[in-house]
């Protein structure tokens, strides 16, 4: 009888340490985050910094929901930017944009959320839950945006990757006049060569912007193709190389699918040899038996080849508000991973697409 139990109780005895206020928060995840989410999450650290931080692993970062207006961009993103430990990003068009307000150094205040929304569109305020801001803010970062794709550079046809590229470099200087650095995703993923892609670009307020711009005839030409082609090539690189991919999925929704569908379109789509992304990491309140893409599980992504299914217990999900876990698995990560060198995949992209194009146009050609 002993040894049938074995198998099951071979698991690390639950015998915490007390909360004492002695250690550090990598050290508080390990000791006392033993089961249930808190386990979840501490599995999740534990993945990143062991295998998904490896030299030979490209990361990839989903962003969903509003974490740049709770500060989580500058907080947690930018940080894990410049440690080298985020290669390429997909997020939706709003984080980018409410991004952009600490950029260009505009005030967001803690508020409540259980106020009178009717007085406060009276009163010029703007509410994103219990946070607060003028609605100057908006009118300014808007005349930015539109001031900033009335550029030259801007009027061609681009991916988001060379948008947000080109918009972080006018934002970068624009720190640089401010006095402010190391505040803004964008301006932080322009100097270290981080591609930023959004897979619905006409979905924010820098759509809207944009399509301003295009009623007067000017500004750029968003080709969504170009972004599924150069996110695909980014994972194809990593795995040609000899390489291993992650993802690091805040979220769910469109940035998820987007980050994520970069397998089937090398698999399915081009026909090339692949197996699917390597480590999985996901922080969600979705629920999976909705039939949402949002709290799909890893083990329903291995069935469309997104996912490696010999890797698949390298895969975690942390049921939780990305406002609690993004701050808890950065500092963890920082404390217990060295930096990594910047892979500046922004400057490889037409490299990295013309391997992908290449193989591909062999591939048809052996058919």
């Amino acid at each position: 009888m002993a040894d049938k139990k074995s198998k099951w109780l071979a698991g690390n005895r639950i015998r915490p340490k007390a909360v004492d206020g002695s250690r550090d928060v990598a050290g508080l995840i390990d000791s006392a985050f033993l089961a249930y989410n808190g386990r979840r999450l501490q599995e999740a650290c534990r993945l990143m910094v062991e295998k998904m931080l490896a030299d030979d692993c490209v990361v990839g970062a989903s962003l969903s929901g509003a974490m740049t207006p709770a500060g989580l961009g500058q907080s947690v993103i930018v940080s894990l930017i410049r440690a080298g430990f985020l290669d390429w990003i997909v997020s939706t068009g709003a984080n980018l944009y409410h991004d952009l307000h600490y950029g260009l150094d505009l005030a967001l205040h803690q508020g409540s959320h259980e106020v009178d929304d009717r007085i406060l569109r009276q009163d010029g305020v703007v509410r994103i839950y219990d946070i607060l801001f003028d609605y100057e803010v908006l009118l300014e970062t808007d005349a930015f945006v539109r001031k900033t794709l009335e550029a030259d550079e801007f009027r061609k046809e681009m991916g988001t990757a060379e948008l947000h590229y080109l918009l972080g470099k006018f934002l970068a200087a624009r720190e640089d006049e401010l006095g402010v650095r190391d505040t803004c995703v964008l301006s932080t993923a322009y100097r270290c060569g981080v591609p930023c892609y959004t897979s619905s670009p006409g979905d924010s307020s820098i759509g809207m912007n944009m399509a301003e711009l295009e009623l007067r005839g000017i500004g750029p030409k968003i080709n969504p193709s170009l972004c599924v082609n150069e996110t695909a090539a980014i994972v194809y690189g990593a795995k040609k190389d000899s390489g291993r991919s992650g993802v690091l999925i805040f979220g769910g929704g469109s940035p998820k699918n987007f980050m994520l569908q970069t397998e089937p379109q090398i698999q399915e789509v081009l026909g090339l040899d692949d197996a699917g992304h390597d480590y999985f990491i996901q922080v969600t309140d979705a629920r999976p038996d909705t039939g949402g893409l949002s709290g799909a599980t890893p083990a329903e992504a291995v069935s469309w080849g997104k996912v490696d299914p010999e890797k698949l217990p390298d895969a975690v999900v942390v049921y939780a508000d990305t406002t609690i876990v993004a701050p808890l698995l950065a500092a963890y990560a920082l404390e217990r991973h060295p930096n990594r060198p910047l892979r500046r995949l922004y400057d490889r992209l037409g490299e990295l697409v013309n391997r992908l194009k290449a193989d591909f146009l062999e591939r048809r050609q052996l058919q």
